[in-house]
């Protein structure tokens, strides 16, 4: 099973990039963020028409998450974060895909720092571990791929200090991020590789493609056996300098059935 996840930064605008790419890569199961779409604005049909069936949480503007499957339709088993039943941004959906229980996120960015958009970047992710730790007793085989929009560790992103005051980098950030490993998920790409620089994110500024001064944002987390059947994994760049591109890169991995 090849499982991918895609910030496609705008899912009707990047719609060509999108399909050409599912065409090239063929990924099983895609999770994807920041559609920037409502739900009546999502192309379920022109990706039904290339295959894949899907399931979606839309918004208005901005956030959005998604999962595709190919040849088969993703079962809806979550549209919410638990914890915040009056948090209305569509930033989790979870489904079971294969006998696999996959989510898509997009975590809040967090934004000034420090600020009220940082303080709820912190208690969503909070509230993501509660959920996680709930996921892990369960046993069941899970992904938890998306945009973390946390850079794990110092060699995730470029040299560079013009980040020394982002929130994707900030102690508190990383924490959460590590507590969630200390909970017993695999985090598939740098397991994978254990030395290697990867990035999955360019910013448009400051010719930071280029430059390739980039950051590692989209993750893959392992649980419930998961990761003894991790076989591969990588990040399709190239789809990042493409006409029209978002500014993430698909990232992928590849486990057993």
């Amino acid at each position: 099973m090849k499982i991918a996840t895609y910030n496609i930064n705008g899912i009707n605008r990047r719609l060509p990039n999108l399909m050409d790419w599912l065409a090239d890569a063929a990924p099983d199961v895609v999770c994807l963020q920041e559609l920037k779409a409502t739900q009546k604005q999502f192309p379920a049909t022109a990706l039904a028409d290339a295959g894949y069936g899907s399931v979606w949480l839309g918004e208005s503007g901005w956030n959005g998450v998604a999962i595709l499957a190919r040849g088969s339709e993703p079962i809806l088993t979550r549209n919410e974060l638990p914890g915040a039943p009056e948090d209305k941004q569509a930033r989790y959906i979870e489904a079971a895909v294969n006998g696999v229980l996959i989510a898509s996120l997009y975590a809040p960015n967090g934004n000034p720092q420090p600020g009220p958009k940082f303080t709820y970047k912190l208690a969503w992710t909070e509230r993501l571990l509660a959920h996680a730790a709930d996921l892990c007793e369960t046993g069941f085989p899970v992904v938890l791929a998306g945009d973390y929009n946390i850079v794990p560790e110092p060699r995730d992103i470029y040299e560079t200090t013009s980040y020394r005051d982002n929130a994707l980098v900030q102690p508190a950030s990383r924490a959460l991020f590590q507590r969630l490993l200390d909970q017993g998920w695999t985090d598939a790409l740098r397991t994978l590789h254990p030395d290697e620089t990867i990035y999955t994110f360019w910013d448009y500024m400051r010719q930071r493609w280029p430059r390739n001064a980039g950051l590692r944002l989209d993750h893959f987390l392992l649980a419930g056996g998961m990761e003894a059947k991790l076989r591969s994994g990588g990040v399709d760049r190239d789809i990042r300098g493409q006409e029209g591109a978002s500014d993430h890169a698909p990232a992928w991995i590849i486990v057993e059935d």
